[in-house]
């Protein structure tokens, strides 16, 4: 196994430290940088990048788009292949009919100019973002309160991307291509609400909203303008039932199913996270 230092961009993310745990569970070398811990990393301060890419043979690239400036990603992704990196396994979003989603399009075709050793995986919205994320204080508030319809989404378990992302990272036979990250099925969010509600012991509903007025929540909730937005036209991609297809990729690379969104419930049931 090559000894260079592989970076782990989110070090503290839903992906990211899972990605982590992996590759040092495999004896990689692992850097995890964040904001915050680890080896120092920001996308709006260039002075942080050069660190983090020292001597680096691999990057897990996430780019944050909802966040942070695409041009930035952008520039860094260059700026890795001009460092030295020969690979980037870059962590991105599942648009209409298969294709790159809009706001990561830029970022996928920066990171294909500047390694010669590339893997995008195109993920579906993680299951995670209930316990760990955004959606975890309406559960706690027992409603969903979304402009997503009746459409449905096959939400695909964080673990599963890390497994895969470290497989890519990694092994051989990944470079050049382009992984469809999803769960077994597609379910809606009142299916969500259903099955997070019987193993929680919390009555969680679901309630569709219209645009406008999921945007005036999102906002009184304090989330940025831009993000509230953003997120609606996520959820009503997912309202046109874009996100519904399901992929064999994950188990095309680790040889083994993803998991269902009934296991992910159950294990985060288990943690108390969802304690009433």
């Amino acid at each position: 196994m090559n000894r260079a230092p592989i970076l782990v961009l989110g070090g503290r993310g839903k992906t990211g430290r899972r990605v982590a745990a992996r590759l040092r569970d495999l004896g990689a070398p692992v850097r995890a940088a964040s904001r915050s811990t680890g080896t120092r990393f920001d996308y709006g301060d260039p002075g942080t990048w050069g660190p983090a890419l020292e001597g680096a043979g691999a990057v897990y690239l996430v780019p944050m788009v909802e966040y942070v400036d695409p041009a930035d990603v952008v520039a860094f992704a260059r700026r890795a292949g001009r460092e030295g990196v020969r690979r980037i396994v870059l962590l991105s979003a599942r648009g209409e009919d298969g294709g790159a989603h809009p706001h990561q399009e830029p970022v996928e075709t920066a990171v294909r100019e500047a390694v010669p050793e590339w893997t995008i995986l195109r993920a579906a919205w993680f299951a995670q973002n209930f316990s760990e994320d955004f959606l975890l204080p309406p559960v706690l508030a027992g409603e969903l309160a979304l402009p997503a319809g009746e459409g449905r989404e096959a939400f695909v378990d964080a673990g599963d991307i890390a497994d895969v992302a470290a497989a890519a990272l990694t092994g051989d036979g990944h470079a050049g291509r382009v992984y469809e990250l999803t769960g077994p099925e597609a379910l809606s969010f009142r299916a969500v609400a259903s099955l997070i509600s019987e193993v929680s012991g919390r009555e969680v509903r679901y309630t569709p909203l219209d645009r406008a007025a999921f945007v005036d929540l999102a906002s009184r909730q304090g989330h940025p303008g831009e993000v509230a937005q953003t997120i609606a036209d996520l959820m009503e991609s997912i309202a046109r039932n874009a996100g519904a297809p399901v992929s064999g990729d994950v188990e095309r690379v680790l040889g083994r199913p993803p998991r269902s969104f009934a296991e992910y419930a159950k294990e985060a049931a288990a943690s108390g996270v969802w304690n009433p």
